[in-house]
């Protein structure tokens, strides 16, 4: 659901007012009414409050101190900041209101009138404040006639009036009614800038007609208002006027007097010529100032665009090297890391060496020895001699056959670092890892084994040697004082799976997602690098496999390495 719109901030007025009294009275009035309205006491200080602050209206007093309201308002009428502000002239006379017109003021209302017609005055004079009027392209004339619609039924004051009118210099259009009235309204082309109605005529209902043509206004499609100004035979009562101005007039005149209504209609249409005016002038300045900001966010934008470049290239080049040296860095780092695994498991095959070859060299010498006194015919002595000497052979030869196993399966063990995926036989590779970590298992640790996968999968040699190896042998370091692994082989449509699990104390799980980054790890110091299991999951990225860790039936960890079959044997 939308939030609910914010209301309209309340119409402000400037107030030129210099009785107290008087100034109090109205400013209660207008507040009243809903409207937020300033004081002056003076013709100055409201052009000064003007120099400040923008009001929608300006209610001036005729006579004030020092300068006239007259004068005021032609000092507004001078300024392009100004010249279009509706005024509206308060006087305690009523020949002050031609010379108030004169000058300029938009609407007049005597001190002595009702309040209710003065609040009634101001809120037609603000009915057209600030509503677009036709729009004019930039460049347009500067000058042209106002155009002046005249309803009334008879033919003898419309002839009249069009006649004053047209000597004002206005281009004047009559109607004898609804009828022709609403169809001149209605026709394209240029909108009429006042209209005058008869709201007496006996051919028709006034304040119908009044309705109905302040619904065209409203209704036009391009915003362009018109000033209406109802006439009456004579000035109306109170109630009258009430209507009228609810209707849709912006001011009602005595038809009695025919110069006051050339005044008005001079006034509003000139103020409506400003309006206009200010919007054209506002469009070119506006078309101005936009082709200016144009070319400079234009300028700007091809200088941002110049020094996005250069530093795009320039960050390019810093991260190609960057790239280049973290690629060398990982290089080394990861080939550090196979040499201590490397180191580790010669060390561990340098054991297993030397006991059998301890074994050879220790018999050697018996041999060599019991041969040295062979017995002779009927010697009961030197046939037993003879016979332990086979016996030492035979073990001799089991303890070779040993050493040519462990020289076999690091055979195996080196095509470790073969690119070229290939056939490999898990069960094989697995067992020559389980053999070339033998000593890491010694008694303490069983081995079961459970290979009912495919019996062949498309990999590298590293998956199985390096990937299997550096898993077992973190799953043996996890288990010092004995315990079991079991390795599983399984396959899918998709994946061959390969299951790797211990009995050991398990990986917690807020260290699931930390132990394949590099240089993580949870033995001693000194007794890892950090990065067997981040060479592993590189290892199984590079088959476009998974390589994750879940919890072992029996509580420990059990390392899962999927690869999937249509990335591998393809």
């Amino acid at each position: 659901m939308s939030a609910a719109a914010e209301p309209a901030p309340p119409p402000r007025i400037l107030l030129v007012e210099d009785s107290e009294t008087q100034a109090l009275e109205l400013r209660l009035l207008l507040e009243g009414s809903g409207f937020a309205v300033a004081r002056v006491p003076t013709a100055e200080a409201a052009l000064d409050h003007l120099n400040q602050e923008l009001p929608d209206l300006v209610v001036a007093d005729y006579h004030l101190p020092g300068m006239n309201g007259d004068e005021l308002t032609r000092q507004m009428r001078l300024s392009l900041r100004t010249r279009a502000l509706p005024l509206l002239m308060l006087t305690g006379a009523r020949e002050g209101e031609r010379q108030g017109l004169e000058s300029g003021a938009d609407a007049y209302v005597a001190k002595s009138d009702d309040r209710d017609l003065l609040v009634l005055r101001i809120r037609a004079l603000l009915r057209e404040r600030g509503k677009p009027g036709a729009s004019e392209a930039p460049g347009a004339a500067g000058f042209r006639r106002g155009r002046v619609l005249v309803i009334d039924g008879s033919a003898t004051y419309r002839t009249f009036l069009a006649g004053l009118l047209g000597q004002e210099g206005h281009a004047v259009t009559t109607a004898d009614g609804p009828a022709d009235a609403l169809a001149a309204l209605d026709q394209e082309g240029e909108p009429f800038d006042c209209v005058t109605l008869d709201l007496l005529s006996p051919a028709y209902d006034g304040l119908d007609l009044c309705r109905a043509v302040d619904a065209r206004r409203a209704s036009r499609a391009d915003g362009a208002g018109f000033h209406l100004v109802g006439i009456s035979g004579s000035m109306p009562a109170k109630d009258f006027l009430v209507r009228a101005y609810a209707a849709g007039a912006d001011d009602v005149v005595a038809k009695s007097d025919a110069e006051v209504l050339a005044l008005r209609v001079r006034g509003l249409v000139r103020r409506r010529l400003l309006e206009e005016d200010d919007r054209r002038i506002a469009g070119e300045f506006g078309v101005r100032e936009r082709a200016v900001e144009r070319a400079r966010a234009e300028a700007e934008a091809a200088e941002a665009r110049a020094s996005l470049a250069d530093a795009l290239e320039q960050a390019n080049s810093d991260l190609a090297t960057a790239n280049r040296r973290l690629t060398e860095a990982q290089a080394k780092l990861v080939q550090a890391a196979k040499m201590a695994s490397l180191g580790e498991l010669v060390a561990g095959i340098a054991h297993e060496i030397n006991n059998p070859l301890a074994f050879i060299l220790a018999h050697q010498g018996t041999v060599e020895r019991l041969l040295g006194e062979l017995p002779t015919p009927g010697d009961e002595r030197g046939a037993k001699g003879l016979a332990k000497a086979r016996d030492r052979v035979g073990a001799m030869r089991m303890g070779l056959t040993r050493i040519q196993d462990l020289v076999l399966n690091l055979r195996k063990f080196s095509r470790l670092d073969e690119g070229e995926r290939a056939l490999v036989n898990v069960p094989e590779a697995i067992e020559t890892v389980l053999a070339l970590i033998q000593h890491k298992l010694g008694t303490g640790i069983a081995v079961e084994r459970d290979f009912a996968g495919r019996a062949e999968i498309r990999c590298t040699p590293a998956l199985l040697n390096q990937v299997v190896m550096n898993i077992l042998s973190n799953a043996a370091d996890a288990m010092p004082e004995g315990g079991t692994i079991r390795v599983a082989t399984r396959a899918s449509e998709e994946t061959d799976e390969i299951r790797i699990c211990d009995t050991g104390p398990g990986i917690p799980e807020d260290l699931r997602e930390k132990i394949f980054e590099p240089f993580f790890t949870t033995k001693p110091v000194g007794s890892g690098t950090g990065l067997g299991l981040a060479i592993a999951y590189s290892v199984v990225q590079a088959h476009s496999g998974v390589l994750s860790v879940e919890t072992a039936p029996g509580g420990g960890a059990c390392f899962v390495i999927g690869i999937p079959r249509q990335a591998v044997d393809a």
